[in-house]
């Protein structure tokens, strides 16, 4: 490969996004097998054929870890653009497997923690919250007048949510710098996406709110960094929120407990031709970006990673049950909100002498 730059990446970059591919895949491989082995009790989420969404659109953030760069606000289905953002993989595997050594010290599952100095914002449960959360975070960015963004990742169902679209429609009002990815995956649970909403693009809601949207194909991943790219330099320049649709299929069921029986074969099976790993070997081996025995190396060290901290994460101990309510209740007594009062307090919370 020549100096020169491809899309603003230089080739360790581009081996880099390589990398983060690779890495979610193996991951949830590994994780996949964690459970039929009987280490993880709960649901499992796989996101083969959507790891180009997560891995592009992360990588054209500014990901700092000293609480100074943008944030994100990821889905179950984009534990790549977590990783990126300095989710450790041990801690992953903690969190399916309910280790007490776990961000949540085994309270929480999967995806769901919070790094402020990462920048990461776990979900919260109800679908469409997370937009609400993420414009409060960015309004703020905008009033002190910080050059950053935040994202939120959310699937297409939660398009139909009352949060999804006062959330979309505050930050759209405020100008908030936001970036909402839409992973437009066909699927809904088992409900298919042309029978939760009557547009064919979910640019088109966009339109609707005022904000500036782009769809891309969401299995390139070069395709989806240049979008959030572009996205992430309108909202800098104050150009307020953005939409970025990712055209892509759930090749797997919601869950690990979905047999996905209701899916058309032939259509699950063009998808799959359209693998995102698969897609990027061929460019980088047609770009003459690296070499083949590169990119195997890079394969196997992915995998390898995986391992260990699977088994690191394995032979941790679960927590001990006393610890549940750790963190949870407190035993300091606070003042009695002055909104919550019948009788005469002033707004601090003391007692009116009357």
């Amino acid at each position: 490969m020549s100096d020169s730059l491809i899309a603003g990446l230089d080739q360790t970059q581009l081996l880099g996004l390589y990398h983060s591919l690779v890495l979610t895949r193996a991951a949830e491989e590994r994780l996949e097998m964690l459970q039929k082995q009987g280490h993880v009790t709960g649901e499992i989420y796989r996101s083969i054929g959507q790891e180009a969404g997560a891995a592009g659109a992360a990588f054209a953030l500014n990901r700092q870890t000293d609480g100074t760069g943008d944030f994100l606000a990821p889905t179950v289905r984009a534990a790549g653009a977590l990783f990126l953002f300095g989710g450790e993989l041990v801690d992953f595997f903690r969190q399916y497997m309910g280790r007490a050594t776990g961000p949540t010290e085994g309270k929480e599952a999967n995806i769901h923690w919070v790094d402020f100095q990462k920048g990461i914002i776990g979900p919260v449960s109800p679908l469409g919250t997370m937009l609400e959360v993420m414009a409060g975070i960015t309004l703020s960015f905008k009033v002190r007048g910080e050059s950053r963004v935040g994202m939120v990742f959310c699937g297409d169902d939660a398009s139909s949510t009352g949060a999804w679209h006062e959330g979309l429609n505050f930050s759209a009002v405020q100008r908030c710098p936001l970036i909402l990815m839409v992973e437009a995956n066909q699927w809904a649970f088992s409900t298919a996406t042309r029978k939760n909403t009557r547009v064919r693009s979910f640019t088109e809601k966009a339109a609707g709110y005022g904000i500036g949207s782009e769809s891309v194909d969401g299995t390139d991943v070069m395709a989806v960094y240049e979008a959030v790219s572009r996205a992430a330099k309108r909202a800098r320049a104050g150009k307020g929120t953005q939409m970025v649709e990712l055209r892509y299929y759930r090749r797997l069921g919601y869950a690990q407990h979905d047999p996905q029986d209701y899916v058309d074969p032939d259509e699950l099976a063009m998808w799959v031709d359209r693998d995102p790993i698969d897609l990027f070997e061929r460019r980088i081996l047609e770009e003459g970006w690296a070499a083949e025995s590169v990119l195997h190396k890079i394969r196997i060290r992915a995998e390898e990673e995986c391992k260990l901290v699977a088994e690191q994460a394995t032979g941790e101990p679960v927590p001990d049950g006393r610890e549940a309510v750790k963190g949870v209740y407190t035993d300091t007594i606070t003042q009695h909100p002055w909104t919550r009062t019948d009788g005469p307090y002033r707004r601090d919370g003391s007692e009116l002498n009357t």
